[in-house]
């Protein structure tokens, strides 16, 4: 297989997987999700074979979907679990073969929806709702998982299946909840979207940084949520305007090489401004007035001032500390602690930064944390530190696993 068709076959997996395991669930039920995750699996398997040597479809979604529906049907009919009904419900294998499936297009995004809804569902716990959301939606690898969980890779492959057989267990249909059901699942379909995007931003592990197919995709099913009237939230604008403000910085991140750049060296003439523009409208619009920000908010409006900042001296630290400040008051995170470090040492200078990072460290559990010691680095460097920068340098290569940051670190030791 070329180098390409591998690459396209990531994308696609990235952005139909999902999409295919909805509509599966969708049509046979969530009795049957093990076998709707193995026939979708293997569907990939046999699409990376066949397209190997034959041009990917024009619509690729619709043949994984009709390939996996066949094996599907295959697979329920080995156990005796099909029988073949009136319209509407499950077709004989030829039929599906040569079905258009004219209503693909149309149901999609909304058995995607249905299914964040109904991973998302009050009788599982939070833990479970996350994991199933980026497991079936996300297609998230256990690795993926952990580190967006801060958990173990085995404790994430147990919880997931126990997550699996509750969701069996309780959720019988796919499908979105009204007005007040549905109000009350938001928060945690919007928490799945923002780790969805997360990941997508700064990938956990392989070749790339940036995953856009991930943050687009995200973006997407925040826009989606936004058409119903019953997911009109501060929140959900707040979320959206961070996506934005994000997304409008990927032309930057990388330069012609592919090579990772820091924000300090970003072409800030490459920033998506349409992209600026509509988070600046949904940030705008997500006013809390007697509301306590969220999270969202607060790392909106950090993002902003990344994205507007005409130059990185221009960047406006002191207001980005002071919203950093306000976060760990309102819901203290570790890695936001973490994250703080940076703009404390813009405001304080690098010497008191190392010092705050020094009190900070034994009160977390920061362990296998490449990040930290990344930070210790560029401490050190301003210091002049060479000898303590080069062996936080040398701690952050081997604790990071995405190969894009890791060649950046390996080349800051080499010039240091």
């Amino acid at each position: 297989m070329s180098k390409n068709h591998h690459k396209a076959i990531e994308h696609l997996f990235r952005t139909e997987y999902g999409k295919v395991v909805a509509l599966l669930t969708h049509k046979f039920g969530t009795s049957y999700l093990e076998q709707i995750e193995d026939a979708t699996q293997d569907t990939f398997v046999k699409a990376m074979q066949v397209w190997a040597y034959q041009s990917i479809p024009d619509n690729p979604t619709a043949w994984l979907y009709r390939v996996s529906s066949n094996r599907m049907i295959d697979v329920l009919r080995r156990e005796k679990k099909v029988e073949y009904r009136e319209a509407g419900e499950l077709q004989p294998k030829s039929t599906i073969e040569h079905s258009t499936d004219p209503f693909l297009d149309q149901t999609i995004s909304d058995s995607q929806l249905k299914m964040i809804f109904a991973c998302c569902h009050p009788t599982l716990s939070e833990e479970y709702q996350i994991i199933l959301s980026l497991k079936l939606i996300g297609g998230f690898s256990n690795k993926e998982l952990a580190e967006a969980l801060l958990k173990k890779e085995d404790a994430v492959a147990k919880s997931f299946t126990r997550a699996k057989k509750k969701f069996r267990e309780e959720v019988q249909l796919l499908k979105i909840p009204v007005q007040m059901g549905l109000q009350s699942r938001l928060f945690q379909v919007l928490r799945v979207i923002y780790l969805l995007f997360s990941e997508g931003y700064a990938a956990t592990s392989g070749a790339q940084i940036i995953k856009r197919d991930i943050c687009y995709e995200a973006l997407r099913l925040a826009l989606l949520l936004q058409e119903n009237k019953y997911c009109k939230h501060p929140n959900l604008n707040a979320l959206i305007a961070l996506m934005c403000f994000h997304a409008s910085r990927f032309d930057a991140r990388l330069d012609e090489a592919g090579e990772l750049v820091t924000l300090e060296h970003h072409d800030r003439s490459k920033y998506n401004q349409e992209l600026i523009s509509i988070g600046i409208r949904h940030l705008e619009n997500a006013g809390t007035l007697d509301r306590t920000p969220s999270d969202y908010h607060l790392e909106a409006a950090r993002s902003y001032y990344h994205s507007t900042a005409k130059n990185f001296a221009e960047t406006d630290w002191k207001s980005i500390l002071y919203l950093y400040d306000v976060q760990l008051k309102l819901y203290y995170s570790p890695m936001v602690a973490l994250n703080r470090i940076i703009p404390f040492a813009k405001v304080h200078g690098a010497k008191k930064g190392l010092v705050e990072l020094e009190t900070l460290e034994p009160k977390n559990n920061f362990e296998g944390q490449g990040l930290l010691y990344a930070i210790k680095a560029e401490l050190f460097d301003e210091l002049n530190h060479t000898e303590a920068q080069q062996s936080a340098l040398k701690k952050a290569i081997a604790l990071t696993e995405n190969e894009l940051i890791k060649r950046h670190y390996k080349k800051k030791l080499n010039l240091s």
